[in-house]
């Protein structure tokens, strides 16, 4: 039977982290108190989305494990994105905002966090030397397409906007049917891992769906928690963008840790199949789904961003295309990186 396969505390997260959706909206917390209740399951059900990953990783091997991972995650992103765009509140930036977070999320703290780690244990680290740069071709073109073009010439027209849509999910569609097919070994590591005997691949669809059972409740609890953290916020200050970051970030925390484990063991490869693989997922899904429902909703899609926040990403994606450039990487890229989201965070406060 399938289900020996789980343990205790795999269902524990999969009740624990359903039922929170149910429960914490019935009881009345300070707010402080409601938010660290939510950071808590979230952080719970996080683990368990990361041990599926990685045992799908295993039997499958890069980079089918980490699209699996990350296919999950930004597919579910995506949804609540226009979730948020098709609700009542004024939601013109809520694409432009949300994957601006998750670049600066992704491309600098969680790379910079990895290729630091990884550097300082193992030193300089080789990766693949196509697999990488193919990524960073991708998020070049669709970022440029989806801040920089609307900032300088305005936003699309409703034929343009379609056009561009077309555009970004063809090349995305035909990146993943690439990616699993002729060049898959561009995006395995130097040293490839011994995959799992053929017995074990029949676990993979009932995997797949239990990752995809336990993420759903991270990423729900994650959008109901954007109200109390509003308040927390508010309470201390801060501004209002930083929520989006926070969410963002928790979004994506069972990736962020699957590519802390990688980069502790020297798979650079896989941070960057786990870590670029999510910003072109992230991008070549979602902006067109933004504008689409802009289109048939007929409610307008901001874009364009702002000169600071272009710079920033556009330095981001440079320092890691020159890094990944070399045969190796090392913690002082890590370190760079990691420099420009502190300079993001602190333009975000400015």
């Amino acid at each position: 039977m399938p289900f020996s396969w789980l343990k205790p505390i795999d269902y524990a997260r999969i009740f624990v982290g359903w039922a929170s959706i149910f429960i914490i909206p019935l009881i009345t917390l300070p707010s402080i108190i409601e938010l660290a209740l939510i950071v808590a399951v979230i952080l719970f059900c996080a683990f368990g989305v990361v041990k599926m990953a990685e045992r799908l990783a295993h039997i499958l091997g890069d980079p089918f494990g980490s699209l699996i991972l990350t296919l999950s995650i930004v597919i579910i992103e995506v949804i609540l994105i226009c979730a948020v765009m098709l609700g009542p509140a004024d939601s013109t930036t809520a694409g432009r905002d949300s994957v601006m977070a998750v670049s600066m999320i992704i491309m600098g703290l969680v790379v910079g966090l990895c290729l630091l780690i990884g550097g300082l244990r193992h030193g300089s680290m080789p990766h693949n030397g196509v697999g990488t740069p193919t990524y960073l071709v991708l998020i070049a073109t669709f970022s440029v397409i989806a801040f920089a073009v609307p900032a300088f010439r305005g936003e699309y027209s409703t034929g343009q906007a379609l056009v561009i849509s077309t555009l970004t999910a063809v090349v995305y569609g035909f990146f993943l049917f690439r990616q699993m097919g002729a060049q898959a070994g561009e995006f395995q590591e130097v040293e490839v891992a011994e995959k799992a005997d053929d017995a074990a691949k029949w676990e993979v669809p009932f995997r797949g769906l239990i990752l995809i059972i336990t993420v759903l409740p991270i990423v729900l609890l994650s959008h109901d928690m954007a109200t109390v953290m509003d308040e927390v916020l508010a309470s201390l200050g801060a501004p209002v963008a930083m929520a989006g970051l926070i969410i963002a970030t928790i979004v994506f925390l069972p990736e962020t840790i699957t590519s802390l484990k990688a980069a502790w063991t020297g798979e650079i490869q896989r941070v960057s199949n786990l870590a670029h693989g999510a910003q072109v997922s992230t991008v070549g899904l979602t902006i067109p789904a933004v504008l689409v429902i802009g289109v048939i909703t007929g409610q307008d899609v901001v874009l364009g961003e702002t000169p600071i926040n272009l710079l920033l990403l556009g330095t981001t994606i440079a320092v890691t295309a020159i890094a990944f450039s070399s045969k190796k990487v090392s913690a002082v890229h890590g370190s760079v990186l990691l420099m420009l989201f502190g300079v993001y965070m602190m333009s975000m406060f400015a």
